[in-house]
């Protein structure tokens, strides 16, 4: 069997196309090497476990260091601190006696040993008559709630002082956020938990990137080499641009065409086209990795910064650099700026299904594609038009009871195209924080079209949306588009609201249609 492309956990040499993954984080062995403790911490499906186990194995094989990787998520089900903190203790041994010759192991315990101390004690005991000093990597470390999160971190730091000898010689702990937000979510208003971070004998916090392109490439290069299917300059360059190098989307992305597409017939010729029936395939199937992002839109903080991207607009800053923090931790947003989502998937998936919704329950009647395609060709003016008359006549209804109401105008919009262009064509956004519109670009047989949706704010936003319409057009070669300028003037008549005109800006015509 040939390897392939994993989209499901921890990655395996032996099967699995893999990046080498211990150069993916700097400075690691300094740290160990000065019994530091520290953080790694990265989002969702982007290496950590494949990398603990990588570097688990380079260290035993050198010999210096006892070295483990365990995984504590089980531990999240403890009825209380103390049980917890025995399930853990159970997860270390159960990972030792599978990695580590008998002589490094520590003394048995099981979730329902009749006697245990603490979590302490047992790292105490481990550490003192171990051979070699402790290297330990607690894996999914933010699975624990809460008391038990903070039972784990109290008991770490109150043995820190021992270590070398009577405690483990360096320890990572590791999962998607950084201690930073541990704080935030234990105490959301007042409580202290008496220091400025619940774990305050780490030394540094370490984020895991996504791949680079090169480490994109060297993936692709494997599948290559076992088969002898090729992927050209422009089909590698489409797969970076569109997962950013996000590890799970690249191995998702190129599993899909190469297994679900063509089907593993390794003699076919991988194509753009294959790699966008591709893209589409993931976003409707909305797999685990996709839908735990998903999830993640509802809580506030994501929320704010889902909106602000969405709206193009300055957000309000109280706080707001937390929230930027915690959602680049969970991998929805870029790690540079500008704040923007963090690849062109999730820049896709994300306003699809927050305006699903609203694709649903429009009337099928004002989205036949009869009435807007004619020969194969989409008559974008008329499809507008009848979003004017539409928004006009339900749009306060059905904003009045959106759970993102911000943005509710813009998905609305999006929704009515995306149930047009489900018939075949390609809609995608370009949206970031601060650049003050979301811009559409559509495809449809062999028309291209580009459409900027912007809020009015002030007397100048009518000149801004010209210019910028006209700049954007002028990116993909056109020489007409639309804006769509969405009043939010309160007091003002759907007579005043609701407009068209046409305006020749830099060379180029925009049709501007007040709603």
């Amino acid at each position: 069997m040939h390897k392939f492309f994993n989209t499901a956990g921890a990655c395996q040499p032996d099967i699995h196309y893999v990046v080498d993954s211990l150069p993916r984080l700097s400075g690691i062995r300094e740290l160990i090497d000065g019994r530091h403790y520290f953080i790694i911490h990265a989002p969702r499906q982007t290496g950590k476990t494949t990398y603990l186990y990588a570097l688990m194995r380079q260290l035993n094989q050198e010999g210096k260091y006892t070295a483990l990787q365990v995984n504590i998520q089980a531990a999240a089900s403890g009825r209380d601190a103390e049980r917890a903190m025995q399930i853990v203790a159970a997860d270390i041994y159960n990972q030792a006696i599978q990695y580590l010759p008998a002589s490094e192991c520590p003394t048995e315990v099981t979730e329902v040993s009749p006697q245990f101390g603490s979590l302490k004690g047992y790292l105490q005991q481990w550490a003192r008559t171990n051979p070699k000093p402790l290297v330990i990597f607690i894996d999914e470390a933010d699975s624990l709630m809460d008391d038990l999160f903070l039972a784990l971190l109290r008991q770490l730091r109150a043995g820190f002082e021992a270590r070398p000898t009577g405690f483990p010689h360096s320890l990572a702990l590791v999962g998607l956020r950084d201690v930073r937000d541990y704080k935030i979510r234990l105490r959301p208003e007042r409580d202290s938990l008496g220091t400025g971070s619940p774990f305050n004998v780490k030394t540094k916090s370490l984020f895991m990137f996504g791949f680079t392109e090169a480490e994109v490439n060297a993936l692709l290069d494997q599948h290559t080499q076992e088969t002898g299917q090729l992927f050209s300059v422009a089909v590698r360059q489409e797969i970076y641009r569109l997962t950013q190098g996000q590890p799970w989307l690249t191995n998702a992305l190129a599993n899909q065409i190469v297994s679900e597409v063509l089907k593993n017939d390794y003699s076919q010729s991988i194509t753009l086209a294959h790699v966008i029936q591709a893209k589409e395939e993931l976003i409707q199937r909305r797999d685990t990795h996709l839908d735990s992002l998903i999830d993640k839109l509802r809580e506030p903080q994501v929320k704010r910064v889902a909106e602000a991207i969405l709206n193009g607009d300055a957000p309000v800053f109280d706080n707001f650099n937390d929230a930027v923090v915690y959602t680049r931790d969970l991998g929805l947003v870029a790690p540079t700026p500008p704040v923007r989502f963090a690849n062109p998937i999730y820049q896709e998936i994300i306003p699809r299904v927050l305006s699903l919704d609203f694709q649903l329950n429009l009337p099928n009647k004002l989205v036949q594609p009869h009435w807007y395609i004619k020969d194969g060709r989409l008559d974008l003016d008329a499809l507008l038009t009848a979003f004017q008359n539409f928004y006009r006549r339900y749009s306060e209804a059905w904003l009045e009871k959106y759970d993102f109401r911000e943005v509710g105008r813009q998905l609305l919009l999006m929704a009515f195209l995306q149930r047009i262009i489900n018939a075949g064509g390609r809609l995608e956004r370009e949206m970031a924080v601060g650049n003050g519109r979301c811009d559409l670009w559509l495809e449809y047989g062999p028309d291209q079209f580009v459409i900027e949706l912007k809020l009015y704010r002030d007397p100048q936003t009518r000149q801004d949306g010209l210019e910028q319409t006209a700049e954007y057009l002028s990116q993909f070669g056109l020489s007409q588009g639309y804006l769509i300028l969405f009043e939010t003037r309160s007091g003002k008549t759907w007579e005043e609201r609701i407009s068209r005109e046409v305006v020749e800006v830099e060379g180029k015509t925009v049709i501007l249609l007040g709603m």
